[in-house]
C-alpha cells in the first residue's frame, strides 16, 4: 500500500479536518486544505496533483460542496468523505464524481484518545477499485488509525443503533424532565454523571446529531424497536430486560 501522493482536505477549518491535517503533517504526508468560498484561483493551485480528496463537511451540504470543488479535481482523484452517515453521501458522491468514491467514517471526534484503537469505517462506492480502497486505508493507517470495511447500508444501520438511538433517547430523557425544579433536591451522583455526559451532545452538537438522525434511513425503525422495549418495561417485565442487557458483560467489560 502507498499513501496518497497529495491529499486535499475540503472543509479545512473544521475541527476534524484540522485534526487530520495536523496528524498528517506530523508524519510528513503531503496534505493541504481549502475552505469556503473556494475561489477559483485558490482551487486551481491547491488541487494540482491531488490524488485523494477528503470532504470534511456536513452531510447536508455535501452535494453543494462537491459540485463546487469536483470540477477542479484531477480525473483520477479518489473522492471520499468523513460524514457519520454513508448511504446518502456515497450516492451523492457517485452522482457528482465519475471516478472512484470511498465513504469513510472515523468513529471518534476531533480530540481522539490515543490510548486504544481508533477505528475508521470504509464504505466503498460501486466504482471504487481495490487500489482506491488500499490508498484510502493507507492514508488513515499512516495517521495511526485502524480501518475496516462494510457496505454503506450496514454502516448506517449500525450507526442508527449506536449513535442515533443514543442521541434520541438522551434527548427524550432530558426533555421529559425539563422544567421540573421540584426534582432538583433529589438529583443523585448517577444523574449528574449522565447530565455531564449529555451536555455537549444536547447543547453544542444538537443540530449536528439532529441532522444525522434525519439523514440516516434507519433512524425511525430503531426508534420503533426501542418503543417496543419500553412497552416491555411498562408491562412490568423488568427482569427480562435485565437478563438481556447483561449480554454486554457476559465476556467481561466490552469497553
Amino acid at each position: 500500500m502507498a499513501v496518497p501522493a497529495k491529499t486535499l482536505l475540503i472543509g479545512g477549518s473544521g475541527r476534524m479536518a484540522q485534526m487530520l491535517a495536523t496528524r498528517a503533517r506530523e508524519r510528513n504526508l503531503a496534505v493541504s486544505a481549502v475552505d469556503r468560498p473556494f475561489a477559483a484561483d485558490v482551487m486551481k493551485k491547491e488541487t494540482c496533483g491531488v490524488t485523494f480528496a477528503l470532504f470534511c463537511v456536513p452531510a447536508l451540504v455535501l452535494k453543494k460542496v462537491l459540485r463546487t470543488v469536483c470540477p477542479f479535481l484531477p480525473k483520477a482523484c479518489i473522492v471520499a468523505d468523513i460524514t457519520s452517515v454513508k448511504e446518502m453521501p456515497v450516492s451523492v458522491m457517485e452522482e457528482v464524481w465519475e471516478g472512484p468514491v470511498v465513504g469513510t467514517h472515523p468513529l471518534f471526534g476531533p480530540k481522539p484518545d490515543d490510548s486504544g484503537p481508533l477505528p475508521v469505517v470504509l464504505t466503498p462506492g460501486k466504482k471504487a477499485t481495490e487500489g482506491a480502497l488500499l490508498t484510502t486505508e493507507e492514508f488513515f493507517c499512516s495517521l495511526g488509525f485502524q480501518t475496516f470495511r462494510c457496505t454503506p447500508s450496514r454502516h448506517d444501520e449500525a450507526m442508527a443503533n449506536i449513535q442515533n438511538l443514543n442521541f434520541i433517547t438522551t434527548l427524550a430523557y432530558f426533555a421529559l424532565l425539563a422544567n421540573r425544579e421540584d426534582l432538583l433536591p433529589f438529583l443523585t451522583p448517577s444523574f449528574h454523571r449522565r447530565m455531564t455526559a449529555a451536555k455537549k451532545m444536547l447543547t453544542e452538537d444538537a443540530s449536528m446529531f439532529s441532522g444525522l438522525f434525519e439523514a440516516n434511513p434507519h433512524s425511525h425503525e430503531i426508534v420503533r424497536r426501542y418503543r417496543q422495549i419500553l412497552n416491555v418495561a411498562a408491562s412490568g417485565d423488568i427482569e427480562v430486560l435485565c437478563q438481556r442487557a447483561r449480554w454486554w458483560w457476559k465476556d467481561g467489560d466490552r469497553t
